[in-house]
């Protein structure tokens, strides 16, 4: 049995869950999330979202907390949401929004201007004589995360002075210089 399928998912209030026709969607004060299921059953009862296997198929087993999580995320997203945070660690990054356009100057010859997707919201927090910090927030977590590693991948941190884009709190594998 999945550890994870099997536990319930607790709904908060606000939040409404319908299941119909193989889709699930969640509704909250921060939007709505839908989400297509197969190979479970999906319940809602007594304030609680239970899912289901059938048999002890391979492929039903892996789906069973595959979805369980799917659901959690998105219940969680619409009542509190996502956010992730990525530093700017370096001389001379920048980083700057007009709106949904975030315009960054990672030290290329030009700067990178990226429109970000309406169901994110992007800010950026420049303080002076710390690195500048863009703040992605969102109710979907795959949509956040999946924005966040395209804006980390423009400049990932190397190993060596640990410059590039990095998540705030993400710890680098710092290398030894020519000189050790």
């Amino acid at each position: 049995m999945s550890r994870i399928g099997k536990n319930p998912i607790s709904i908060p209030a606000g939040v409404t869950v319908e299941v119909k026709d193989a889709v699930v969607v969640v509704k909250g004060k921060l939007g709505e999330l839908s989400q297509t299921f197969e190979k479970v059953d999906v319940k809602v009862e007594d304030g609680q979202v239970i899912v289901e296997r059938s048999s002890d198929i391979k492929d039903e087993r892996a789906k069973h907390g595959l979805y369980r999580s799917l659901i959690n995320n998105m219940v969680v997203g619409v009542s509190e949401g996502f956010t992730k945070e990525l530093e700017l660690v370096g001389v001379g990054y920048r980083a700057s929004n007009q709106g949904q356009k975030l315009d960054l100057a990672l030290g290329f010859s030009h700067n990178i201007v990226l429109e970000i997707v309406p169901e994110v919201k992007v800010e950026t927090v420049s303080e002076k004589g710390k690195n500048p910090i863009v703040k992605l927030t969102s109710a979907d977590k795959q949509l956040v995360g999946q924005v966040a590693a395209k804006i980390r991948s423009f400049r990932k941190p190397e190993p060596y002075k640990g410059k590039g884009i990095k998540f705030v709190g993400e710890e680098l594998r710092r290398k030894a210089g020519k000189s050790a």
